[in-house]
């Protein structure tokens, strides 16, 4: 009896027990796939190929990350075939706003609450483009071109209406007294991939879209920023005005997350939060945002739960605001 106590003494000190008993948590026991709801080229798709390279080359999982793109339905192709992997931690895939646009416009049934929410990583500012030889040297040029003649001037959005982009300009456009429905509208379900070639080629006049889709082609000198939707000039940026510096009270910021399957497990939440609350803090997730001119904008599966109910409310009251629902 003396030998068996001195036994589970030791075990104690040893801390074996606490060892021993302790359950193993979940981790992927195949290939992690990242779904980008859009063709490659836009922001779904870049945000997937940054958390790719980060989870692979700071080796913060075991298994191997491919990156598989399912464009169509304004992403609702890529987030239908993720709701069908109920239950399974190694498939998630990039959102954004436009999912909870897409339920409010009655566009589709899917909510934040049809899947897990994993994780808000970055957000971007809005950007207003134009081909670097185009007429509109500000925003107030193309603007007043736009409510003079608003055939003239096409407007590339993607992957469609309702989301980030076309609020953007609405809000922008009521400065100047623009009629919404009048805005000749051109919508690429590509989004990036699609309207970077169609602004240089000239099949449409500008866009509105995420900063980091424009970034290169504007320091290239192919492409024309005319204004972002940033509180302050960007340093990386400082040819750039604000829409604020340029009469425009609008300030808006596009965020991205990523979100699992359905019904995923305490265990598999777990797993990924500290996954990516790791890698959020690595170098090669802020060299690759900042090179992208994203910010780190993390929020845990919780946090970020919370925040998609709160802002469901928020958006189902702007998009009244602006128009597009009654």
């Amino acid at each position: 009896m003396k030998k068996l106590c001195l036994a589970l003494a030791l075990l104690v000190l040893t801390g074996t027990i606490a060892t021993v008993s302790a359950a193993p948590g979940w981790k992927p026991d195949k290939t992690i796939e990242l779904v980008a709801p859009a063709n490659p080229g836009g922001g779904w798709d870049m945000l997937c190929r940054v958390v790719q390279k980060s989870l692979m080359d700071e080796k913060l999982v075991d298994k191997t990350v491919i990156v598989v793109n399912k464009p169509g339905g304004s992403g609702s192709v890529g987030w239908s075939y993720l709701e069908g992997k109920k239950g399974q931690g190694e498939y998630l895939a990039a959102t954004s706003t436009l999912l909870m646009f897409n339920n409010l416009l009655g566009l589709s049934e899917l909510t934040y609450k049809n899947f897990t929410p994993i994780a808000m990583l970055q957000c971007e500012w809005e950007a207003i483009a134009v081909k670097a030889d185009s007429p509109y040297k500000t925003l107030k040029d193309l603007m007043q071109a736009m409510k003079n003649n608003p055939s003239s001037v096409a407007v590339g959005i993607g992957p469609s209406l309702g989301n980030d982009d076309h609020i953007t300009i609405l809000k922008v456009g009521d400065t100047f007294g623009i009629d919404p429905a009048k805005i000749k509208f051109m919508v690429y379900p590509g989004a990036g991939g699609e309207i970077i070639p169609a602004l240089l080629g000239g099949h449409i006049q500008a866009t509105v879209i995420g900063l980091a889709e424009v970034l290169e082609q504007h320091k290239a000198g192919k492409m024309r920023i005319l204004g972002v939707s940033s509180p302050e000039r960007l340093s990386f940026l400082s040819d750039v005005p604000t829409f604020t510096e340029q009469g425009i009270s609008v300030v808006f910021p596009h965020w991205r997350g990523i979100i699992g399957a359905p019904g995923l497990s305490a265990d598999q939440v777990a797993y990924w939060d500290d996954v990516f609350a790791k890698m959020v803090q690595t170098k090669t997730w802020k060299d690759q945002i900042a090179n992208l001119g994203w910010t780190n904008f993390y929020q845990n599966s919780a946090d970020h739960t919370k925040y998609l109910g709160e802002q469901t409310v928020v958006f189902n009251k702007l998009l009244t605001a602006v128009g597009l629902k009654k």
